[in-house]
């Protein structure tokens, strides 16, 4: 089965504003995505955005790029246009990959698409087991809660996502990376937007809405994603250290 991976991202970041091009390592944070998209060795690669800035640094860093209207609601929208943009034949399985998580596990990208490929599921997710029980209430970090305990080998449904929940049995930190087969995500993207979507602010309960099941399987950690300066800072500290 062949996966394209397109990472959605934009500079209208509404809480941290250039976000993408902010450096670690005096490499931008979308070049730094791109590459792990690359080592995971899945597929091609491409960037989405609306963003010649963006488009360019991918460019000049080695990557590839593409430029989609301004006016998605959505980065799946921004990814399905990008995926028609782009005519690329024969592929089967689309992977989402969030453009502010320069730190994402290569191995859980690879370990998502092995099990997209093997229970020939529709659309797919990660999940890390929560570290912290305050975390529960913490509505920047969306949780999942899945119908079986995930492990190496679970592919478990998703019950639901949301924001905050004093449930904590099968409940675990959702990562936001997707990967769905080229019709799922063509149907997805033609569905309105979900009352339930709308008010949680979560555009993954408009599949479930729609009785388009996700599953989910286990990451090894959860990655810092950067939303605020003190995520960009702390993960700065982290990534320059290490080398």
């Amino acid at each position: 089965m062949k996966t394209l991976t397109i990472i959605p991202s934009r500079l209208l970041a509404t809480r941290l504003p250039g976000k993408p091009l902010l450096k670690i390592n005096d490499l931008s944070i979308i070049s730094h995505v791109f590459r792990r998209a690359q080592e995971a060795n899945i597929g091609e690669v491409v960037v989405a955005t609306e963003d010649q800035e963006i488009a360019d640094d991918v460019i000049k860093n080695g990557g590839r790029a593409i430029l989609t209207s301004k006016n998605h609601k959505t980065g799946t929208d921004r990814i399905y246009e990008a995926f028609e943009m782009l005519k690329i034949k024969d592929v089967d399985l689309i992977l989402n990959l969030q453009g502010d998580e320069p730190a994402i596990n290569i191995k859980d990208i690879i370990n998502l698409n092995k099990k997209m490929v093997s229970s020939q599921s529709k659309m797919g997710t990660l999940a890390a087991t929560m570290k912290d029980l305050k975390d529960l209430e913490n509505e920047n970090i969306v949780k999942v809660i899945t119908k079986k305990d995930l492990n190496e080998d679970e592919f478990s449904k998703a019950n639901t996502f949301l924001r905050s929940s004093s449930k904590i049995a099968n409940i675990y930190h959702h990562i936001g990376i997707y990967c769905y087969s080229t019709e799922t995500l063509k149907k997805f993207v033609e569905l309105n937007q979900s009352k339930n979507e709308i008010e949680n602010r979560l555009e993954q309960l408009r599949a479930l809405d729609n009785n388009i099941e996700i599953n989910v399987a286990l990451a090894s950690s959860s990655p810092i994603g950067v939303d605020t300066k003190e995520d960009y800072l702390a993960l700065k500290k982290i990534m320059e250290y290490k080398v």
